[in-house]
């Protein structure tokens, strides 16, 4: 459903240590860096229109807002439990452990995260018990 998502963080540096270390986790590339820009992902295009980006840009801290949070795909579970562990070593706090949450299917798995903004992100595997 979705093309690219963008956001803001309140220091671009701090950013880029925690979603260097998430998206590595997942297996996500970094597709550039400036002053003014972190890109992670790929792009759409008439070839590829199934692809997904992440910008993340310098503005104010955000508000916060529990309820505001995104979710990556995850290809193992494996994967959730690295991008919990990637986060919290670089700067993100706990928002939710790595696990089960059959409440919206018997095989979602995933984990939260808070990073150093406040913003909630989150990494599910969809796939059931390996």
């Amino acid at each position: 459903m979705l093309d690219h998502v963008s956001i803001t963080v309140s220091d671009l540096r701090r950013a880029e240590r925690f979603y260097d270390a998430v998206m590595t986790a997942l297996g996500v590339a970094k597709v550039g860096a400036s002053d003014v820009w972190l890109g992670y992902g790929q792009r759409c295009d008439a070839d590829h229109p199934g692809l997904t980006y992440l910008a993340i840009k310098p503005g104010p801290e955000p508000e916060p807002a529990h309820g505001r949070h995104w979710c990556f795909k995850a290809p193992s579970r494996a994967a959730v439990d690295a991008f919990w562990a990637a986060g919290l070593g670089a700067g993100g706090s706990d928002d939710g452990p790595p696990g089960l949450r059959t409440q919206y299917h018997p095989s979602y798995y995933a984990a939260f995260l808070a990073d150093p903004d406040g913003n909630r992100v989150e990494a599910v595997c969809h796939l059931g018990d390996p």
